[in-house]
């Protein structure tokens, strides 16, 4: 939703309480589905997909998606202090 929008909703919490939880869930899973791509565009310099091969850039995101996954292990590890 907009942000002009929601911040009308915001006005009336107790009347627009189900529309305000369900942005706010949205909002949460967008934020859960982004981190990945950001850490790919940061940390491993993809941002421009080569346009070659179909079959290569599926391969290439499907590793890069893997380093995500390991890179954000590696990270809680950290944070753990292992």
């Amino acid at each position: 939703m907009r942000p002009g929008r929601l911040k009308e909703l915001n006005k009336h919490p107790r009347k627009n309480k189900a529309v305000i939880a369900f942005e706010r869930l949205k909002s949460s899973i967008r934020a859960k589905v982004e981190h990945p791509f950001r850490i790919i565009k940061r940390q491993f310099g993809f941002v421009k997909a080569r346009f070659k091969g179909l079959r290569k850039n599926d391969n290439q995101l499907a590793m890069l998606f893997t380093l995500v996954n390991l890179f954000r292990v590696d990270q809680m590890i950290r944070a753990w202090g292992g």
